[in-house]
């Protein structure tokens, strides 16, 4: 099968379009034919050796963990999909493995693809929407009524944390984005824009009961006057020493500094997928490639220019 790896990290020049085994599946696997998956910053990151701590000098790697395809085998323990089901996943392996014609699929990281999606639509959900449900439901603990800021709002979390931060029934949801982004970042609900080439979010007059830093380009320092004294600051940089302060502010009463690292959840994306067709959350896609052009998607990905998510497209 056609799948793209890298043999060493570096530019996106190391991806390779290549000749690969089919996966073989455990006992709790799934063996899914991809239609499409999507780029996130960990995908580039680890192909540039950032994570490499945790990734190794093991090659080849498989990168990509957004999945959305149609399931063509199932272990002898899989129970809740058959063959010929279309699912949408976040893959669970370290490094992904989801820019493939096929992969194998953990059936507890699967759901059914929402029925009012493409394949493309849905590819661009898992993992950004799940860090967005789990960073403001579960480390946010987003109560009715309470108000939210997004920094870096019209990127692949963002347009999701906008919409689910609404479902969660925020009172205001304040987006922050640059000016090219102000009608979007309005249509997906944001109560109040702020344009970050225009005005710094830290001198707002307002005050959040959440922060959700989704670029991680401010702190909780910067940001300690338009946050509740009670409020969480969450960023999605997991680095030591934002892991630290994590771990030193849940010691003292006050502002808590929250760090998202997100779970790959079958029950989540479920959820997600009600509330997709029910018509209450949306995809946001900027720009779709074909497998063959990974490279391309990695690097216009890494310009931090794109409007939602970008796309690749695996088999028609």
């Amino acid at each position: 099968m056609k799948a793209v790896i890298i043999n060493r990290y570096g530019s996106p020049d190391v991806l390779q379009y290549a000749d690969v085994d089919k996966p073989q599946i455990k006992p709790d696997q799934m063996l899914v034919k991809v239609y499409a998956s999507s780029v996130n910053p960990i995908d580039w990151k680890i192909r540039k050796g950032m994570l490499k701590i945790l990734t190794g000098n093991r090659f080849p790697i498989g990168l990509g963990f957004d999945v959305a395809g149609e399931v063509v085998e199932v272990g002898s323990r899989v129970t809740r999909f058959q063959v010929g089901d279309a699912i949408y996943a976040r893959l669970d392996q370290l490094t992904g493995g989801a820019y493939a014609e096929y992969v194998a699929v953990s059936e507890k990281v699967a759901a059914l693809k929402p029925q009012t999606m493409s394949y493309e639509q849905a590819a661009a959900v898992p993992l950004a929407a799940l860090t967005a449900l789990q960073s403001l439901r579960d480390q946010g603990h987003l109560q009715p009524g309470q108000k939210v800021l997004i920094n870096g709002a019209s990127g692949g979390v963002g347009t999701f944390a906008i919409q689910i931060a609404k479902l969660l029934q925020a009172s205001q949801v304040a987006g922050v984005c640059s000016s090219r982004n102000i009608e979007l970042v309005k249509h997906l609900g944001a109560d109040q824009v702020i344009d970050y080439t225009r005005q710094d979010f830290t001198q707002s007059n307002e005050v959040y009961n959440i922060v959700f830093d989704v670029v991680g380009k401010s702190s909780l320092a910067a940001c300690r006057s338009i946050l509740h004294p009670q409020g969480v600051y969450i960023t999605t940089q997991p680095f030591p020493g934002n892991l630290l302060q994590s771990f030193l502010s849940a010691l003292i009463p006050g502002r808590k500094y929250k760090v998202i690292i997100v779970k790959s959840s079958g029950a989540d994306l479920a959820y997600l997928k009600q509330q997709i067709e029910t018509g209450k959350l949306q995809s946001v896609i900027d720009r779709t490639y074909p497998l063959a052009a990974a490279a391309a998607a990695h690097t216009y990905s890494e310009t931090g220019r794109a409007q939602g998510k970008v796309v690749i497209t695996i088999a028609s």
